[in-house]
């Protein structure tokens, strides 16, 4: 499993970087707080998978509260293809723990 840190991921979005984030939260949570990624729920990530279909060899990255859904949604997605999914260490509370909101 390949991780990434709230660190490494908020120097690449200072730094425009390319890459895809996805927020695999329920849309309630993604309202409440997000840092900017395309909300598509774990429940939904098989059958929404298509919407990433153009990325599948590029650096995706998924995030949730925790980094416990996130870890699923990687697996999932990896299983699916793609095969550079990272995962954020921590999730979210991580984020605002580092940053704050």
């Amino acid at each position: 499993m390949d991780y990434i840190s709230v660190h490494e991921l908020k120097q690449k979005l200072e730094s425009g970087t390319l890459f895809t984030l996805v927020d695999v939260r329920e849309p309630w949570e993604h309202e409440e707080f997000n840092v900017g990624g395309q909300l598509i729920p774990v429940g939904e990530i098989m059958n929404r998978a298509w919407e990433l279909e153009d990325h599948k060899n590029d650096e995706v990255v998924v995030y949730c509260r925790s980094g416990a859904r996130s870890g699923m949604a990687q697996a999932l997605l990896q299983a699916q293809g793609f095969s550079n999914v990272r995962n954020l260490v921590g999730g979210v509370l991580a984020w605002k723990e580092a940053f704050g909101s």
